[in-house]
């Protein structure tokens, strides 16, 4: 495989309006992108994490735009930090996942291109419902070390394609991607395992294999 070239790009700094808070981002676009791909993030990491940080980047060199969002405020990360609560209320962060969703529709620089989603752990689930709640807005979803078990019964409104992927020792979650793969509605589904991968891909080179498995699936299935 070619080695991948380091672009410079400038990020943005974004603030969305979403039912009383404010939803913080880092916007990037590539010359003439050929798509938006929308990182949600429920809490547990930051925006700025290594991992979001490589996986965006390289969508970003295949030519995507990205956006990484938190889907929680400040003062609710601190209130979740303690408590646990806000990060499994997949209908409060689909909620605000959509009204990400419908800004990135609306802004002038983005509201042509074809948007899709990627989320892990439980924003995963926030993703595929916020995807069942908008099957003309969403193109295509990935789900790396996700839950989408968590959207229940809306798995099978899901029409966008979806990917799921899943580190081969992460079992417990493998084993709710399994299920979540037998329901989901969408015509175009897939679980993809990732060799040696533990749930945070900490391990050499498996956060790189889920980027291709992601770069791949949207460039497939992520067009106008």
């Amino acid at each position: 495989m070619a080695e991948r070239t380091a672009i410079a790009l400038d990020p943005r700094s974004v603030s969305i309006p979403a039912g009383g808070v404010t939803l913080e981002g880092e916007l990037v676009l590539p010359a003439a992108p050929r798509g938006l791909v929308i990182f949600a993030r429920g809490s547990g990491s930051s925006r700025p994490s290594p991992r979001n940080r490589l996986v965006a980047e390289w969508l970003q060199r295949s030519g995507f735009g990205t956006l990484v969002l938190d889907l929680l405020s400040a003062p609710e990360e601190r209130i979740d930090a303690i408590t646990g609560a806000l990060r499994f209320d997949i209908g409060l962060l689909a909620g605000r996942l959509g009204r990400a969703t419908t800004w990135a529709a609306s802004l002038p620089a983005t509201r042509a291109l074809p948007l899709g989603y990627f989320g892990a752990s439980t924003a995963a689930a926030a993703a595929v419902l916020a995807a069942a709640w908008a099957p003309r807005l969403v193109g295509a979803v990935v789900s790396r070390g996700g839950r989408p078990d968590l959207a229940g019964a809306h798995l099978r409104d899901v029409r966008a394609p979806t990917l799921l992927i899943v580190g081969e020792n992460d079992t417990s979650v493998l084993r709710f991607n399994r299920a979540a793969l037998v329901e989901l509605g969408a015509e175009a589904k897939q679980l993809a395992i990732v060799p040696g991968a533990g749930h945070l891909f900490e391990e050499a080179g498996t956060l790189e294999h889920a980027a291709r498995l992601a770069e791949a699936w949207f460039t497939r299935y992520l067009h106008a």
